[in-house]
């Protein structure tokens, strides 16, 4: 059992979002360089924002980890020392690593900065934990597919100075720790170096050799054509679970979501593990796990934690969207809040605010106004400026979100 509140650790895949998880009650923060890093399609960071966002991030009491975890071919590790040095002159507090080579490159170039073992290792017995920590790792990043009586195993049998990290919430890959070729074989762009198109959520039919012209589903009875679709992790209600095993830091997925995403989801988490680390033995209280279905999110599951299989949803791809992000505050102007526009709203939806520390509240839209202070019905336009009338305390940079209609 931890002994201590564990680390919140949230994905930080440009600087929206890297505001979002901070302001919205994360620990540590995990983001990469414009290179070497697992995924290629958010913005990320270049080597002054790193240290622009350490910056931030100390001044606010909260760590930063950049990822170093695809896996460098020869010619590209020249290219990683010199990057690997200016972290540690930005004050990185750990690089996420996956190769051993960068391991041993990183302990010599960068001693002052912790180095902790990727989810693409794989780590799933004490052994291979052990034997990381003997090359310096400080902390692994268990494998997803590691239950939870298994991760206990390994805090039995591992030195206590070895932190664990685990995947507490978001997307799942069908293949072992995410290392997958079929990305590379379809579409020529490779998973293990951050640029997957993720062919797992396509559908697919069946082409019989002798006519190739004609394609079949695969869809029969309850079974469909999705066969590679993981569904989506979830263990907010099961954090207790997960301390008792010895779980150090709880990582949630999405350096390629929104910072409506991040900042939503690290604030479901946040007040989730402070609840249980006063409450161990209490449901959580049904308002903060409403809060993890208020995000696009294929359906939940607790992935291997509990043995078993995670599950997939093969009769589509499609995320649940429930709600929507109607508009994200900017200010207040006398006895009215200035809102930027995210998707059409009108007058009379109620929106559920969501703010950094403070629990969700709902207020009704009843008397909102254009740019040039004239009553309207509806706010229609992308990031067109909206005024409500309101005497609501919210802050800027708050989320307003509307409940969609069924």
């Amino acid at each position: 059992m931890i002994k201590e509140k564990p680390e919140l650790l949230s994905p930080a895949g440009d600087w929206e979002r890297l505001v979002a998880a901070v302001d919205y009650g994360a620990d540590a923060v995990y983001l990469a360089g414009k290179s070497f890093g697992m995924r290629a399609a958010p913005q990320n960071f270049s080597e002054e924002e790193i240290k622009k966002a350490v910056e931030f991030c100390h001044g606010r009491g909260v760590r930063v980890y950049v990822t170093c975890n695809t896996l460098p071919r020869n010619d590209e590790l020249e290219q990683i020392v010199p990057f690997l040095r200016h972290c540690q002159e930005a004050g990185v507090d750990a690089f996420i690593i996956s190769d051993l080579g960068v391991l041993a490159l990183a302990r010599e170039h960068a001693p002052h900065v912790q180095r902790h073992v990727s989810t693409q290792t794989g780590i799933v017995n004490y052994a291979a934990a052990k034997a990381c920590y003997d090359l310096g790792a400080k902390r692994v990043v268990l494998a997803r597919e590691v239950p939870l009586d298994e991760i206990k195993g390994i805090r039995e049998n591992v030195p206590p100075e070895l932190e664990l990290e685990a995947f507490a919430h978001g997307s799942m890959c069908v293949s072992f720790s995410g290392r997958c070729l079929l990305s590379n074989y379809m579409t020529g762009r490779d998973a293990n170096r951050g640029a997957c198109a993720q062919p797992c959520r396509w559908e697919y039919t069946l082409i019989e050799k002798e006519r190739p012209n004609e394609a079949f589903t695969l869809v029969q009875e309850e079974k469909g054509a999705y066969v590679f679709n993981s569904n989506d992790m979830c263990m907010i209600e099961h954090i207790p679970a997960m301390l008792d095993a010895g779980v150090h830091s709880l990582k949630l997925e999405g350096r390629a979501k929104s910072a409506y995403y991040v900042a939503c989801v690290t604030a479901a988490y946040r007040r989730a593990i402070d609840f249980f680390w006063e409450h161990p033995h209490d449901p959580l209280p049904p308002e903060i796990l409403e809060e993890t279905e208020k995000i696009s999110h294929r359906a939940y599951s607790p992935g291997f934690y509990f043995g078993g299989e995670p599950g997939q949803t093969t009769d589509r791809s499609q995320y649940t969207r429930k709600y929507e992000v109607a508009a994200v505050c900017q200010g207040r102007e006398g006895g009215y809040l200035r809102l930027s526009q995210r998707n059409r709203f009108f007058k009379g939806d109620v929106a559920d605010i969501l703010q950094p520390g403070k629990p969700s509240q709902t207020a009704p839209l009843d008397e909102i106004f254009n740019q040039d202070w004239e009553p309207i019905e509806a706010a229609p336009h992308a990031e067109m400026t909206v005024y409500w009338k309101t005497d609501l305390d919210v802050a800027p940079g708050a989320y307003l979100r509307i409940k969609k209609q069924k």
